[in-house]
């Protein structure tokens, strides 16, 4: 089993990620592994305030996405990387298939655009594009990601959007497991918490043996 390793969590809002995250990093503690437990956006001091503009003002969808990237950068350079570089578990709660799905796909922003800016930002000492080892993608129907928030906080700008939106999202990351299917591991998000815990570690369990 490798040390470093880089898991990324997506799926829309109300599919179960924060969870199975916590369940995950108790996993790998347990088998004597340090995780480093993050998010995007987010995950330093500035991209926290990147964040806070992306979730919560209206802007144009190149801003927008511009946002998300400069945001990742600094993530990227100030913890996912020292994190694998001193052997660690790195758990983050969505990365750069969001982007693609929620600006791709839901806002509908040009796909190459963005696969140009993942290629100049994710572009790092150790790699030319770094991305997760594993993605697991918690899949999950709008309409009961809908109903799963109904009686959540006050939503932010995406949670706040039409179910069509939702559905274009979900198309965008089935579009991005297309594209890179090695490293996709999709979950049926729809089932019991105990169902899809299961699921989740064959994925993860599959992953280290290859």
């Amino acid at each position: 089993m490798s040390q470093a390793w880089f898991i990324s969590f997506e799926g829309i809002d109300g599919a179960g990620k924060s969870t199975h995250i916590e369940g995950l990093s108790n996993w790998f503690n347990s088998r004597g592994h340090i995780v480093t437990r993050t998010r995007e956006p987010g995950g330093t001091p500035l991209a926290e305030k990147f964040r806070e503009l992306a979730l919560h003002e209206a802007m144009d969808p190149l801003t927008e996405a511009l946002i998300m990237f400069a945001a990742r950068r600094e993530h990227l350079i100030q913890v996912i990387e020292p994190a694998l570089a001193r052997g660690e578990v790195v758990l983050c709660d969505r990365f750069t298939d969001a982007t693609f799905a929620y600006q791709g796909g839901g806002r509908g922003f040009d796909w190459q655009v963005l696969k140009s800016l993942e290629q100049m930002v994710q572009h790092v000492p150790s790699s030319p594009l770094r991305q997760p080892d594993l993605t697991i993608w918690f899949d999950l129907p709008p309409a009961v990601a809908a109903e799963r928030l109904s009686t959540a906080r006050l939503p932010d700008k995406f949670e706040s959007q039409p179910q069509s939106f939702f559905q274009a999202v979900r198309n965008g990351y089935a579009k991005r497991m297309q594209e890179s299917p090695t490293r996709f591991a999709q979950i049926a998000a729809d089932q019991s918490r105990d169902a899809v815990w299961s699921d989740v570690l064959k994925a993860v369990e599959a992953a280290y043996s290859q």
